[in-house]
């Protein structure tokens, strides 16, 4: 009898540690550089766009007024910012002339809410393809920096892209709940 149960337990053991061993995912091939950092800034446009396009049109040019906020941008000037870094940003990975974003504020001409996403959700993708131009070989090379300094490197833009993005979401986040909105990214 004894024998008995030691068996039984023997081979409950054994299906047991079969079973788990079956439910435990196989280990994935590493990752490339290129793709962590696309899957970074998927992260990113996965939050702040949703961001952008939760806020009512008739409140894009909404900007705090009460503390310590004289002088911000407004959300849709949040927005347009953003996007047109990204453009800069995405040029400066490519070593190319960027597109004319009309500067840090982005062009003139974008003012809907309608055309304020268009532009945005385009410099999500020029920012994309850029960032898929980055690998292991060129990632750390030094380059020419657009913006003054003596260099910079694609992996040094692709990581201060995400926190820029980040950056500006967590304004816009504070002016959606301003305006009674919760972020996309925070509802149950």
């Amino acid at each position: 009898m004894k024998t008995r149960l030691a068996s039984i337990g023997l081979l409950l053991a054994v299906s047991g540690t079969a079973a788990v061993g079956q439910q435990m995912p196989k280990p994935e091939a590493p990752r490339t550089i290129t793709q962590v950092l696309d899957r970074a800034l998927t992260n990113v446009e996965e939050e702040f766009v949703p961001a952008a396009d939760a806020m009512p049109e008739d409140k894009y040019g909404y900007a705090p007024t009460e503390g310590e906020f004289k002088g911000v941008r407004t959300f849709a000037e949040q927005v347009k910012h953003v996007a047109a870094d990204n453009y800069q940003f995405g040029a400066a990975i490519l070593q190319v002339k960027p597109p004319d974003t009309g500067g840090e504020a982005g062009p003139t001409s974008v003012r809907t809410k309608a055309q304020i996403m268009q532009y945005l959700k385009d410099s999500f993708a020029y920012l994309h393809k850029a960032i898929k131009t980055i690998n292991a070989g060129n990632a750390t090379e030094p380059m020419k920096s657009p913006w003054g300094q003596s260099t910079i490197t694609r992996l040094g833009i692709a990581t201060l892209t995400v926190g820029h993005c980040y950056d500006h979401y967590g304004q816009m986040a504070v002016y959606l709940r301003h305006n009674g909105i919760v972020p996309p990214a925070s509802r149950g």
